[in-house]
């Protein structure tokens, strides 16, 4: 079975489309909780509720960031997929497996990389 590049190109424009409205929700509610603690004394330490905003302020800008970094993924598998480079192993050149791809659409490296490198510092943007 030959991989469909279009439809590749869908499930990723798809995927783009879902995190740009995520992160716009996340946006929001980090700016709704940043309001609410202006509400409340503004020492976290010791006000019983600054904690508990405090923690959420973290959580949301930590699920922001998470959500900017796949989406920078999905749109270097879109460049990958115009360069046509998208099945292509960014570590050793060889040919990335379909059914990596199709599990993991953002996969930069083949297997055998990816297993020497879980981490994924290795690479064309390893140091991005």
């Amino acid at each position: 079975m030959v991989l469909d590049l279009v439809q590749v190109r869908r499930r990723l424009l798809a995927e783009r489309d879902e995190i740009e409205r995520r992160r716009a929700e996340l946006r929001a509610e980090f700016a709704g909780v940043v309001a609410a603690a202006s509400d409340v004394a503004t020492d976290d330490e010791h006000d019983p509720e600054g904690a508990t905003i405090a923690y959420e302020r973290s959580k949301t800008a930590a699920l922001i960031s998470q959500a900017t970094d796949h989406l920078a993924d999905v749109e270097r598998a879109l460049r990958r997929l115009d360069d046509g480079r998208y099945e292509i192993c960014e570590t050793c050149g060889a040919t990335i497996a379909e059914s990596r791809l199709e599990a993991r659409p953002v996969a930069r490296t083949c297997i055998t990389c990816a297993q020497r490198d879980p981490a994924g510092r290795r690479g064309l943007y390893a140091s991005s």
